[in-house]
């Protein structure tokens, strides 16, 4: 009889451990912190010695999961937030700020909903000589006046590989209890990854004001030649108003030998104002295992007279004050990065 009902009790616990055999859950992050020194070049300021979170990659917490649902169909989440690593506090307004969607995978593809990154994020990312970390990187040509990387209050797609060619949609509500403008953004890309080559385009409008609407785009191209991997990326704002136009151009790569990574990249920022600033980034990676590695870069930045453009890295930017035209902003900095 105890052995009947062993046996009965083993049995009602099988569809709990199918159950939790079916669900995945992760936590996962990054910690990356770096001591520099930062000089504006700007008038009356000297140099500083940072100590700044995020240098090469953003420091941040995540948890992730997903779950079988049977028939090639998965729920799947993802929320994320990030960590300044200097003081211990969030690097941004909003716990999750980095991302935060609940959606479907299956043979149609990936659909999310919540805070997304815009389809063009993916193409920038790709297409960045520097990884999408370190100063300089095409991280610089996110933010205010320029282009949208990530989407609150958004619904997206991801197609599946269809013969090296993947598709991404999304849309973003303003949610404005106005019909014009109505806040709303709609966008699109179109990636194309053979062997070695990659390929990619996007383009993001956003209704945000009744006089027009705002214009983003995205071009990316790379090679990998082995142990060098060239990279180059195209990105526009065109904000509505007149001389609001501005321009991103960078082109550079990396070399691999061992442990050791060799990072090279050119760039020009431009308004349609005739502000222009040319600047350049040296990087340098050591790996120490495959979580942990050091890093050492420069960034700088020379302004014509009618600029005061700067640089931005994984976790912040860095620029001289908007009255200083003509400063040549640079850094430097030294630092490790561990993920988990």
């Amino acid at each position: 009889m105890k052995k009947k009902s062993l046996a009965i009790a083993m049995l009602s616990l099988l569809p709990l451990a199918a159950a939790q055999a079916q669900t995945s859950v992760q936590i996962y992050g990054i910690a990356d912190a770096s001591v520099g020194i930062e000089d504006t070049d700007a008038p009356g300021e000297d140099s500083r010695t940072v100590i700044s979170s995020g240098t090469q990659s953003t420091s941040r917490i995540g948890f992730r999961g997903t779950e079988d649902l049977g028939n090639g169909l998965k729920a799947l989440f993802n929320i994320e937030a990030g960590v300044a690593l200097d003081n211990g506090a969030q690097d941004a307004a909003g716990t999750f700020q980095r991302r935060a969607v609940v959606g479907l995978q299956g043979s149609f593809g990936t659909v999310t909903i919540g805070r997304e990154y815009g389809p063009i994020a993916a193409v920038a990312q790709s297409a960045d000589p520097l990884g999408h970390g370190f100063y300089g990187s095409t991280l610089t040509g996110f933010g205010n006046g320029r282009l949208t990387r990530r989407l609150s209050n958004s619904v997206n797609y991801k197609s599946n590989d269809l013969s090296g060619l993947t598709f991404l949609a999304a849309y973003s509500a303003g949610e404005r209890q106005t019909d014009d403008p109505s806040g709303n953004l709609v966008g699109a890309a179109v990636e194309y990854k053979n062997g070695p080559l990659y390929l990619g385009a996007g383009y993001q409008q956003t209704e945000r004001l009744a006089t027009g609407d705002d214009k983003e785009y995205v071009l990316g191209a790379g090679y990998n030649f082995g142990a060098f991997d060239l990279r180059a990326a195209y990105m526009e704002a065109d904000p509505t108003g007149a001389n609001n136009e501005f321009k991103f151009l960078t082109l550079g790569g990396v070399f691999t030998s061992g442990p050791n990574k060799f990072y090279l990249s050119g760039h020009q920022q431009k308004l349609e104002t005739g502000a222009k600033g040319n600047g350049f980034s040296v990087a340098y990676s050591y790996t120490l295992s495959k979580r942990t590695n050091l890093y050492s870069s420069y960034g700088r930045v020379r302004n014509n007279g009618r600029a005061a453009f700067g640089l931005a890295s994984a976790g912040g930017s860095f620029a001289p004050p908007a009255t200083a035209l003509g400063a040549d902003p640079s850094v430097f900095n030294v630092g490790v990065r561990h993920s988990f």
